[in-house]
C-alpha cells in the first residue's frame, strides 16, 4: 500500500522522477541497488526483519554515490541523527506533498543534505542540548529517549508488563524498544541490555 502510494504521489512527476524500482524486502532491495544504481533511494527507519539504518550502510557499501533519503513517520531526532552517522543524504517526514518531496530529492541529487522542517527545530535544540552535556542516559549510544527510559526499568528488574504499565503503553511497545536497545548495544537480551548499560556508565 505504501509503495502504491508513493508511485502515485510520483507519477503526475514524470518528467522529474522516473521509478526505476521498488522491495518490500531489505535483502532484495540491496541487490537491486546494486544492479540498478538509481540516482537515490526512499527508504524507512523500520523495516519488516531489519533496520533502514543497516540497509542504508549496505546500500552505501555497495553504491557510494547513491543518496539514501529516509521517508518515515518517526520524527524522533534520535533516529535522524544516526541515520546522518550512516551516511543519509536526507530525512522526510511523510506527510510531505508530492511536489515538496520530488523538490527535496532534487535538491539532494544536487549535493545538499536536507532535514524535515518539521524536525530541524528540535534538532538545533538537541544539538544545544547536547553540547550542554543536558541529555538524557545513553543518547551517546544513540538510544532514544523512550529506549533509555526502557533500557533504565530493565536495569531496575522490572518485568515487560511492569515497563508498560509505568511508561503507559503496551508491552509489544516495550518490546519494540527493547528491540531497538539490543540492536544499538550490539546485545541480543535484556540481559546483555543490562550488562552494557552497567558497563558503559549509561545511569550513574
Amino acid at each position: 500500500m505504501v509503495l502504491d502510494g508513493l508511485q502515485a504521489m510520483l507519477r503526475p512527476y514524470r518528467d522529474q522522477v522516473e521509478v526505476v524500482g521498488e522491495s518490500s524486502d531489505a535483502r532484495a532491495a540491496a541487490q537491486l541497488v546494486a544492479d540498478v544504481k538509481p540516482d537515490a533511494v526512499l527508504l524507512d527507519v523500520r523495516l519488516r526483519g531489519t533496520s533502514g539504518l543497516d540497509l542504508c550502510t549496505e546500500i552505501l557499501s555497495r553504491v557510494p554515490g547513491c543518496k539514501v533519503v529516509f521517508l518515515t513517520v518517526y520524527d524522533d531526532e534520535q533516529y535522524l541523527f544516526q541515520a546522518l552517522r550512516v551516511g543519509a543524504a536526507g530525512f522526510l517526514l511523510k506527510r510531505i506533498r508530492g511536489g515538496e518531496l520530488v523538490d527535496h530529492l532534487s535538491r539532494i541529487c544536487e549535493g545538499e543534505v536536507l532535514i524535515d522542517p518539521a524536525l530541524a527545530g528540535r534538532v538545533a535544540l538537541s544539538a544545544a542540548r547536547l553540547r550542554s552535556g543536558e541529555f538524557w542516559p545513553g543518547a551517546h549510544l544513540g538510544l532514544t529517549h523512550r529506549e533509555s527510559e526502557v533500557l533504565a526499568l530493565q536495569v531496575a528488574g522490572l518485568t515487560n508488563r511492569a515497563i508498560a504499565a509505568k511508561l503507559v503503553v503496551s508491552e509489544e511497545t516495550v518490546k519494540t524498544h527493547s528491540r531497538g536497545v539490543y540492536r544499538k548495544l550490539g546485545v541480543s537480551d535484556r540481559a546483555g541490555a543490562v550488562a552494557a548499560a552497567l558497563r558503559e556508565g549509561v545511569f550513574r
